[in-house]
C-alpha cells in the first residue's frame, strides 16, 4: 500500500494561489497605467482662444526651423538702393576707392541682385544683404536654411522687414553728412519714413504691435529717426552702443553706467556679428607668432572708447607689442593680415561702440582676442563660450601700468594652442558670404545667417507672451517702458 501523503496534515492552503495573485497584480497595473495616460492626454476639445481671429500663431514652434514671411516692401528700399549706389560716385570717404574701381570695370544695371559694396565702412555691416539673399533664394536651394520662407502671413512666426537700413544710412552719410541728424533734405529719413508707414499699415503689424517683426540695424545709426516707433520689434544689432547714447540723453546723463533698455533688450533682440573683412586662416596653416600683442585702428575715439587712447599710451613703447593707426582699406588690409597672423594676441578695446569688426577679423586670423570692453554684448552667446578662446580684461586692470603685458605673458603655449584650436572650430559661425553672386544660393549650414535665425527662434516664446499680454489690456491703458535687466 502506498504511503499516505503528509500534505493532508499541513495547514489549509491560502485563498489565492500564486498564479492568481500574479494575474490580479498584472490586471491592476494595466488599469492604473491606462488611467494615467487618459489623464495625461484628455480628449481634444475645441479651444475658443486658439480658434479666435486674435490668436498669435497657429503654428507650434519647431526646433529646427522658423517660419518667416517677407514684408512686401518695394524693391527701391533694398536691391534698388544698390542700383543707386553703383550708379553714383558721390562718396569721397576713406575706403570708397575700393568701390570706385569696381564701378569702372563692371556694369550692374541689368542685375536683379547687385553685389554689396566692398567699402569696409559699409561691408562690415552687410548682414542685411546676406539674410535677404537667403530668403530670396529658390526653395529647392534652401534645404540647409534654418529660416523657412512662407508666403501667407498667417503661417509665419515672424515678419522680416527687407529694408537695407545700413546701406541707406551710409549712402546719406556719404552724400551729405551734415543733414543726417535732420529730417529736411535727408533722403535716408525719407526712406525710413516710407518703411515705417508701410509696415504699420499692415494687418500683421496691427495684430502684434510689431513685436514679431524683424529689422536688421547693424549700423549704429541705422533707422536713427524712427527707432522709437519700431522699439517693440525684434532688432538685429551688433551691440547696444547707439541705444546707450540715446538712453543717456533721455536720463539727462545722470545714469552713465546703466543702459535703460527702453528700446533694446536681450530678451527680444539678437546680437549679430560684424562681417569680417580679413580672410580665414585655417589651423593647419598657422605659423609661429613672434609678436605678443597687436592692434590696428584709430587711437582717438569718443565716449567709452576713451579707454583706447589711454591704453595706447601705456602700450605703444612696450617690447613685443605693435600699436598701429590705420584703416582696413587696400593697404591697411594687408597690414592687418600680416599683423594679426604673426601675433599671439589681438587687442579689442571699446571704440565709439562696445564692439567692432576687429574682433571677428581676429577670430578669422586665429589671433586670440583680448577684450577690454566692460559693456560688450557678443553674438550667439549660449551657443558658444567666448571664454574658451578669448581673454577678457576689466578696463580698470587694463589701465594699470604693466598689468596687461604681464597677464598675457602668463599664458603658456599649451593654453594659447588650446585657444586657437577652439577658435578654429567656431570660425564658420561668423561667416555670412555664401560665395554665390548676389548672395542667392545655398548658405553655409553652420554660418552666421542660420545662427541668427536660431537665436531669433529662441526669443519667440517671450515675444508671443508679450503679444498676448498687450492684447488683454483694456482700451486706453498703456504700460510705461521698462528697464529689462539682462
Amino acid at each position: 500500500m502506498a504511503p499516505k501523503s503528509t500534505i493532508n496534515n499541513a495547514s489549509p492552503s491560502p485563498f489565492f494561489s500564486i498564479p492568481t495573485l500574479f494575474l490580479t497584480s498584472t490586471l491592476l497595473f494595466t488599469l492604473t497605467l491606462a488611467f494615467f495616460f487618459f489623464l495625461s492626454n484628455p480628449p481634444h476639445r475645441s479651444n475658443p482662444i486658439s480658434s479666435s481671429s486674435s490668436q498669435v500663431s497657429q503654428n507650434p514652434l519647431s526646433s529646427n526651423s522658423i517660419n518667416v514671411f517677407v514684408s512686401d516692401l518695394p524693391r527701391s528700399l533694398n536691391y534698388g538702393l544698390l542700383d543707386n549706389y553703383w550708379s553714383s560716385d558721390s562718396d569721397s570717404r576713406l575706403g570708397s576707392d575700393a568701390d570706385r574701381e569696381i564701378r569702372t570695370t563692371q556694369l550692374f544695371e541689368t542685375l536683379e541682385f547687385p553685389p554689396y559694396p566692398e567699402n569696409p565702412l559699409i561691408k562690415q555691416y552687410s548682414a542685411e544683404y546676406w539674410i535677404m539673399g537667403d530668403l530670396m533664394t529658390p526653395p529647392e536651394q534652401r534645404t540647409g536654411s534654418f529660416a523657412k520662407r512662407v508666403f501667407e502671413v498667417e503661417d509665419a512666426d515672424v515678419v522680416f522687414v527687407p529694408f537695407f537700413a545700413t546701406l541707406s544710412a551710409e549712402m546719406q552719410l556719404g552724400l551729405a553728412k551734415g543733414v543726417f541728424r535732420k529730417k529736411v533734405g535727408n533722403q535716408d529719413y525719407e526712406r525710413q519714413r516710407k518703411v515705417v508707414d508701410f509696415v504699420k499699415n499692415t494687418e500683421a503689424w496691427k495684430r502684434s504691435g510689431g513685436r514679431d517683426h524683424v529689422f536688421v540695424l547693424t549700423d549704429p545709426v541705422a533707422m536713427w529717426h524712427v527707432r522709437a516707433e519700431i522699439a517693440a520689434a525684434i532688432l538685429l544689432v551688433v551691440d547696444f552702443g547707439g541705444w546707450y547714447r540715446l538712453d543717456s540723453r533721455s536720463s539727462g546723463g545722470n545714469s552713465s553706467d546703466m543702459i535703460q533698455h527702453t528700446q533694446v533688450s536681450l530678451l527680444k533682440d539678437v546680437i549679430v556679428p560684424y562681417t569680417h573683412l580679413l580672410p580665414r586662416l585655417i589651423l593647419s596653416e598657422n605659423k609661429k607668432r613672434e609678436t605678443l600683442l597687436y592692434f590696428k585702428g584709430a587711437k582717438h575715439r569718443h565716449r567709452g572708447g576713451l579707454v583706447r587712447e589711454k591704453m595706447w599710451d601705456l602700450l605703444v613703447d612696450e617690447p613685443g607689442i605693435i600699436m598701429e593707426e590705420g584703416f582696413p582699406n587696400a593697404t591697411g588690409k594687408e597690414q592687418s593680415i600680416r599683423g594679426m597672423r604673426s601675433s599671439e594676441f589681438c587687442l579689442h578695446p571699446a571704440g565709439d561702440t562696445p564692439t567692432s569688426c576687429r574682433l571677428f577679423d581676429a577670430i578669422q586670423s586665429l589671433c586670440i582676442p583680448v577684450i577690454v570692453s566692460d559693456n560688450i554684448e557678443l553674438p550667439f552667446e549660449g551657443m558658444i563660450d567666448y571664454a574658451e578662446f578669448s581673454v577678457f580684461v576689466a578696463v580698470g586692470d587694463a589701465l594699470k601700468p604693466k598689468w596687461l603685458v604681464n597677464h598675457l605673458k602668463s599664458f603658456s603655449k599649451s593654453q594659447r594652442d588650446g585657444f586657437r584650436r577652439k577658435m578654429s572650430q567656431v570660425q564658420p559661425m561668423f561667416d555670412y558670404d555664401n560665395g554665390h553672386p548676389g548672395g542667392i544660393g545655398p548658405i553655409i549650414p553652420d554660418g552666421a545667417v542660420n545662427n541668427i535665425w536660431n537665436k531669433v527662434h529662441q526669443k519667440l516664446p517671450m515675444v508671443k507672451e508679450a503679444i498676448v499680454r498687450e492684447r488683454r489690456k483694456p482700451p486706453g491703458v498703456s504700460v510705461p517702458l521698462r528697464c529689462h535687466c539682462t
